[in-house]
């Protein structure tokens, strides 16, 4: 199986994170920006 590629945006992944924030959206709004956010690259501490 091949590995996934995609990567979320950083400007979709900060929409993403204000619609979790959001207590007014649904539970599929959420659903689909957790989604989106664990799409996102790792940051690397060091």
């Amino acid at each position: 199986m091949p590995k996934n590629t995609k990567q979320t945006s950083a400007k979709a992944a900060s929409a993403a994170s204000k619609v979790l924030r959001d207590g007014r959206t649904s539970k599929a709004s959420k659903t689909a920006a957790g989604s989106a956010l664990s799409q996102t690259p790792s940051r690397k501490k060091k």
